[in-house]
């Protein structure tokens, strides 16, 4: 497999100090009590989908890979830790020796998921796993939040091309994640350079409304561009009157235009108008572009509209009103001690309310009806049911400490799309309502 099908992580950092500052004096206190050695379990999974989404999509386990396998105290992250007297001595001789032996099964980048599902089981010593807790939740968090936006958009877009551009919209290092993870729920491209060099994911970009105002007019502005660029291009067209500037552009470029980009009015209507002019123009190929703060709601309104691509960037990078997706760290099952063979005894938080939480080390599977549609989330603790073993969702991702299952990021995004095709119709629905899918316990 080429490497570069599998991102560039030479020169990755620690991922260490990702964490939260209890993760570090949990383990402090586990050791003085002799308990951080019990095998343990811990599952991430979310109770309950964002208000109105009928499903969630893993992304961000390629990310959790690297994480887990970069997770290592340098000394002067020690340094820091004994300065600022965060923990004792004896938990900084444990930190300096820290790597992550234990294994992690997970469901696989791309999948859908539903309440309870647990979407990553991590296992090992209490100490190794629970020091991964934040920089996990961190990760799938974030980043299945943006992937969620990108698939209800991909959907809306009915199969026109999406970019994703909302590197200026949000954190510079959020901004290539994000990218990453629209890729995953169907986004074509991505306006961000460094989620390009990393993850290999096409990149686009042409001109903003500056470039037209530094030349002393619009026809000198097109000409420049299309002089350096060629006239397959993308040609911005709403910097002054549009109806003017899509004359003056297939005047320049010719029919052969590859684009022009709206970014502003009545993006129905100002289409509409646009298409109609191109085309008695003679620039029947020319494709229209459209931006301006989209999301799902107003791709989907532009279902009949002559658009041939979206650029979408706030809405995206913030998870579209969801920018998280509430998953949370559970330990559900330990052992009395590291003993392989000793016994691991289900746990779970009994609060009030809708914070309990369900223990035991679970497996997953999805069940289809007779026509091999996705019917309901089935999890359970106990023996796979044999009609239910072929469909099982967690794949082992780390074994002994090392990674087993990275992949091109191609094949999350493809696996998505089957996914997503393999649930009812109403998955596809903009309209608040229930997850699609039913979580059953057995």
């Amino acid at each position: 497999m080429n490497s570069a099908d599998l991102g560039r992580r030479v020169g990755v950092p620690s991922t260490a100090l990702f964490t939260d500052q209890y993760e570090l004096t949990m383990v402090q206190a586990a050791l003085k009590a002799g308990t951080a050695d019990r095998r343990s379990v811990f599952e991430a999974f979310t109770r309950r989908l964002p208000e109105g989404r009928r499903y969630g999509v893993v992304a961000g386990i390629g990310r959790v890979l690297d994480a887990v396998e970069n997770f290592h105290f340098d000394d002067e992250m020690l340094a820091f830790l004994r300065d600022q007297n965060v923990v004792d001595g004896p938990t900084l001789d444990y930190l300096a020796d820290y790597r992550f032996s234990g294994d992690i099964w997970g469901y696989p980048e791309g999948e859908v998921y539903f309440p309870g599902s647990p979407i990553l089981r991590v296992e090992g010593s209490f100490a190794e796993c629970v020091l991964l807790e934040t920089v996990i939740l961190s990760i799938l968090n974030h980043d299945s939040a943006i992937a969620a936006a990108a698939s209800r958009m991909s959907a809306a877009a009915g199969g026109r091309r999406l970019i994703e551009m909302g590197a200026r919209r949000t954190h510079e290092l959020s901004a290539v994640a994000s990218a990453r993870a629209a890729y995953i729920g169907g986004f074509d491209t991505t306006s961000d350079l460094a989620a390009g060099f990393r993850y290999n994911i096409p990149t686009v970009g042409t001109s903003a409304h500056a470039f037209t105002l530094l030349h002393d007019s619009e026809r000198d502005a097109f000409r420049a561009q299309v002089d350096s660029l060629g006239r397959d291009t993308t040609l911005l067209v709403d910097t002054y009157d549009v109806t003017a500037a899509v004359r003056t552009a297939v005047e320049v470029a010719g029919p052969e235009l590859g684009a022009v980009r709206i970014d502003s009015g009545d993006l129905l209507l100002v289409a509409h108008r646009v298409r109609q002019q191109l085309d008695e123009l003679g620039a029947t190929g020319t494709k229209i572009v459209v931006t301006s703060d989209l999301d799902e709601y107003a791709i989907a309104s532009l279902a009949a509209a002559p658009v041939d691509a979206y650029g979408v960037g706030t809405q995206l990078v913030t998870g579209s009103g969801h920018p998280t997706c509430s998953m949370v760290y559970k330990l559900v099952a330990r052992a009395a001690s590291a003993d392989p063979a000793d016994e691991l005894r289900p746990v779970a938080k009994k609060s009030m309310g809708a914070k309990s939480s369900k223990g035991g080390r679970k497996w997953a599977a999805r069940r289809l009806d007779e026509d091999g549609v996705a019917e309901a989330e089935v999890i359970g603790t106990g023996p796979v049911p044999a009609e239910l073993a072929g469909r099982q969702l967690l794949v082992e991702l780390v074994r002994g400490g090392e990674v087993v299952a990275r992949e091109p990021l191609e094949a999350a995004r493809d696996r998505h799309f089957a996914a997503r095709e393999g649930l009812p119709m109403s998955a596809m629905q903009l309209s608040r309502g229930e997850p699609v899918l039913p979580t059953e316990y057995v």
